[in-house]
């Protein structure tokens, strides 16, 4: 690994993780685009190295102090939903790479990036303008 990729690595990973701590996204937002778009890995690699980051305990200093914050307060972290969400996650996950192998790469793409835009146009309440002007029309 020269000291281009291992830059461009450990700015991506500074990134992703920066985002995770702030607002819980990381892996998928990150990772994978900037994998594909900067280091040139196929939407397979992308994935696959995203999961396998996650599989570190990466992200435990993030939860820590979001757990040990909310402990008291109006709205703990409730551990059994945790519980819950991490083995239906496991399942989930092991599935979805079954599926995502048999995709092709540029069908694979697509689908990430539809779910990305219905993700930001959701958040933004898009939704609800497109809504109002469909019935201002009508």
């Amino acid at each position: 690994m020269d000291s281009t990729v291992l830059i461009t690595l450990l700015i991506i990973g500074l990134a992703a993780g920066l985002l995770s701590g702030l607002v819980g996204v990381g892996g998928g937002i990150i990772l994978v685009p900037a994998l594909v778009i900067f280091l040139h890995y196929t939407q397979h690699q992308a994935q696959g190295t995203s999961l396998g980051v996650l599989t570190f305990p990466v992200v435990i200093l993030g939860f820590l102090h979001y757990y040990q914050s909310s402990k008291g307060g109006a709205a703990p972290i409730d551990m059994r939903v945790i519980g819950v969400l991490a083995v239906s996650f496991l399942a989930g996950s092991y599935f979805g790479s079954v599926i995502a192998l048999k995709i092709n790469q540029e069908m694979l793409k697509k689908i990430f990036a539809i779910i990305l835009l219905f993700s930001a146009f959701k958040l933004l309440a898009w939704d609800e303008v497109v809504v109002r002007w469909f019935k201002n029309i009508f």
